[in-house]
């Protein structure tokens, strides 16, 4: 899938090339090394284009020279993270949010994940309507509304759990600990499962709510379009009897 506009398609010799080239800087601390990389176009002829990466990776010798070995660190060159294209009828604050989240992933996860949080309170407060002082007091009342049937559509109590238990991680982030000599750290992993469920409640609440209005409006558009038809023909239908009538009459008349 292509990172600039989420097209499937399928990687071939045509429009991908990879390769890697032996440093040869003498045996580091990491030992004889190789640097990787690989370039793939999108055939999305809209889009159009590159993704690159690299990696810095072992260099196990073999008898004709070199292979790659395992990979000591790897950076996305193009795009620079690993954020999703989102369409623009999701809120421009909470894509803001998100996309910062994913670029500071992995130099600030635990940035990352407070970003992440915030994403989260704010796709509440928009999509489900409930502003509360703290997330956990807006988190009790979906719940609330969840039991009672007067949640939106789309919004489903596994969903809502998750959000509570990475509510948690986003905390660290958030609110320094009673206990400054506690150190708790977050890592790159953690925050991208917090990017991953924002991900995850764009698509099931935004999109899907998108989808569901447009094809409602497509039926009513249909529906009203045939209304217009029938109103016609039976207009024009009473037109024509009433003009076969008149010729009847003045048959009789004469």
């Amino acid at each position: 899938m292509c990172p600039y506009c989420n097209h499937h398609q399928i990687v071939t010799g045509e429009n991908s090339h990879a390769g890697s080239t032996k440093l040869h800087i003498g045996k580091s601390r990491q030992g004889e090394t190789t640097l990787a990389y690989s370039a793939i176009r999108c055939v999305n002829l809209d889009c159009n284009e590159v993704a690159l990466s690299a990696s810095w990776e072992e260099a196990l010798p073999r008898p004709n020279g070199w292979v790659n070995g395992k990979t000591i660190q790897s950076w996305r060159l193009r795009p620079s993270n690993t954020s999703k294209p989102q369409p623009e009828y999701i809120p421009a604050a909470l894509r803001e949010d998100y996309f910062e989240a994913c670029a500071i992933r992995d130099t600030s996860p635990k940035a990352s994940a407070t970003l992440a949080r915030r994403c989260l309170q704010g796709m509440i407060r928009d999509f489900c309507g409930i502003t509360e002082a703290r997330l956990i007091d807006e988190i009790k009342e979906l719940k609330k509304r969840l039991n009672d049937g007067s949640a939106p559509r789309g919004v489903e109590p596994e969903t809502v759990e998750a959000i509570d238990e990475v509510r948690g991680i986003g905390n660290i982030g958030a609110h320094m600990e009673k206990d400054i000599n506690l150190i708790i750290d977050i890592d790159p992993g953690e925050a991208q499962a917090m990017i991953e469920l924002i991900e995850m409640l764009f698509d099931e609440w935004y999109v899907a709510r998108h989808k569901r209005e447009a094809r409602l409006a497509r039926v009513k558009a249909i529906a009203t379009e045939k209304k217009a038809v029938i109103s016609t023909g039976r207009a024009q239908m009473a037109q024509d009897s009433a003009a076969t009538t008149d010729d009847e009459a003045s048959v009789v008349e004469g």
